[in-house]
């Protein structure tokens, strides 16, 4: 079992729309933001982006890294929606950026991704567990622990269960949402220390009704 058909199919089949839509809601800007304001970023750093998409997250990392004089040694992601990797190519092909490694892979089937894909200083995924069925949800938080080297971090952006997101995202978008009590939970049980919920600083302030952002380290 993978994740689920029908959340694979909609996002394959409406990935431009969902470009549009988190552009309409500045979802770039607030995950740049976030890791502008993050004392996680430093030199050297090998990150992964779990669940690329359209590449939002990976941009938004790539972005704040950029703004502040650092580089990556490795700047990887993945997801599992080929429609998806596409687009994200095409993005990456046009600003003529070279330095982000992509590959298609599922989050429950991570011995799939190319060997090297280990041992993470930082590990960051947003929206992409929503996708998860429920009981395989804290699976896939201990495949991507096993990810992050001893010390290193995961940073987690995801949908908050709330009226407005239960019809907006939830609905919509065929998602799993969660409570701050239940992620922190499933984060505990996955084996991680140190879980921390984080704000929007100022230029995504308007995210936080949306989303949680979890730090929790290996």
């Amino acid at each position: 079992m993978s994740l689920t058909t029908d959340p694979e199919r909609l996002l394959a089949e409406r990935h431009a729309s969902y470009d549009r839509f988190i552009r309409w809601v500045r979802y770039p800007q607030g995950l740049r933001s976030a890791f502008l304001a993050s004392p996680l970023l430093r030199p050297g750093l090998r990150i992964l982006d779990a669940g690329c998409g359209t590449g939002a997250l990976t941009l938004a990392v790539r972005e704040a890294l950029v703004r502040r004089a650092f580089s990556a040694a490795a700047l990887n992601a993945f997801d599992l929606t080929p429609a998806m990797l596409d687009h994200f190519r095409e993005r990456l092909r046009r600003r003529g950026i070279d330095d982000v490694q992509l590959t298609q892979a599922n989050v429950l089937d991570l011995d799939a991704l190319p060997p090297g894909w280990t041992d993470y200083d930082l590990v960051v995924s947003a929206s992409m567990l929503e996708y998860v069925p429920r009981d395989r949800f804290m699976e896939a938080l201990r495949g991507l622990r096993a990810r992050v080297r001893e010390g290193g971090h995961f940073i987690l952006f995801m949908t908050r269960r709330n009226p407005l997101t239960r019809f907006l995202v939830g609905r919509w978008w065929a998602s799993n949402l969660y409570t701050e009590h239940e992620l922190r939970a499933a984060f505990e049980a996955a084996g991680f220390s140190r879980i921390a919920f984080r704000h929007f600083p100022l230029g995504g302030l308007h995210l936080t009704v949306w989303g949680h952002i979890v730090e929790a380290r290996r």
